[in-house]
Formats: structure tokens, sequence, C-alpha cells
């Protein structure tokens, strides 16, 4: 479930080229999609893209029921991932080490949400 395309990869370093950001990742998996993700996981560790882009995951938890649920909004996975810069997040899905296994993502998420954030406070 590959949602990124050029257009939006541009518009997303215009807003603020250098500044760091945080990404929240809320995932719900297809079936059998939680052993995929692990499996990205451990690629995106071991094959060095996380240190090459300065990827720090600050939190990944396993979902549950929500108190307050909104339509759709009880996902299976919740984290956040800090980059340098937004640049540097899409040198990151561009590099060909990165596109070599990012496809275990994709199979993994039957929804997925991938929010930029800025700290507020």
């Amino acid at each position: 479930m590959t949602l990124l395309n050029a257009a939006d990869l541009e518009r997303f370093v215009a807003d603020d080229p250098s500044g760091p950001v945080i990404m929240l990742n809320l995932i719900r998996f297809t079936p059998g999609g939680e052993a995929k993700y692990r499996e990205y996981m451990e690629k995106f560790s071991s094959t060095g893209v996380n240190e090459r882009y300065g990827v720090t995951i600050v939190y990944g938890g396993i979902g549950h029921t929500s108190l307050v649920p909104d339509e759709g909004g009880d996902w299976d996975l919740v984290a956040l991932v800090s980059y340098p810069s937004r640049q540097n997040f899409v040198d990151m899905v561009n590099d060909p080490d990165y596109q070599a296994f990012e496809h275990l993502r994709a199979e993994a998420a039957a929804t997925a949400v991938l929010q930029p954030t800025t700290p507020a406070f």
C-alpha cells in the first residue's frame, strides 16, 4: 500500500525542507500482515537504512480498542518515528536499499496513516 508519489513528496518537503519531523504511523494489518511488518522492521534495521538517514523510532506499540472511538479508529500498530528533516525522509524512501524491502510494509498494511508532525509544546 505505497501511497507516496513525487508530487506528494515535493509538497511534503516544501512545507519545511530542513526542520525535523516526527511521523505518526497508524497501521491496520492485512491477515498475516503483522509478520510481514516485523520482517520489514528487521530489514529496516539490518540494512542500515535507519542509520544512514538518522531515523529514530521514538515509540512503537500495539493498538487496542479505542476509548473514544471514531469510525475505523482502532489501529493494530501505532508508531512515532523521528527524522532529522523531511528531506531525509524523502531520500530514504527513494533509496534503492529501502525500496528493495518496502513492499513488505505495503503488503502488511490494509489501511495506513502517515501523518507528519512538528512539536507544538
